[in-house]
């Protein structure tokens, strides 16, 4: 059984309200852990891609490094503030 299926069967077999509540707070300070680990390896001016909405792939670079989130601009698409996990490096710059 590998480490999903070892959660789900875990929530599952919770009794009471409080112990949901000490695993929903578990999931938020790991999915945060990620986000800040992940938001430190971007530096301003790196060019990025990410999915946004409608499915549709955002390229543009790196204007600003918050500790969760990333600001990135796009030529085409705007500004957009974006969760470091979600963001891909590319090879290219876009300057």
């Amino acid at each position: 059984m590998n480490n999903v299926q070892t959660a789900i069967t875990a929530i599952r077999n919770t009794d009471t309200r409080d112990e949901l509540n000490q695993i929903v707070e578990a999931v938020k300070l790991q999915q945060n852990f990620l986000a800040r680990n992940s938001a430190r390896s971007f530096m301003i001016g790196d060019a990025v891609s990410f999915v946004g909405r409608g499915g549709r792939t955002v390229i543009g670079t790196v204007s600003k490094v918050n500790p969760k989130t990333i600001v990135v601009d796009s030529p085409s698409q705007g500004r957009w503030k974006v969760t470091a996990s979600m963001l891909n490096r590319m090879s290219e710059d876009l300057s």
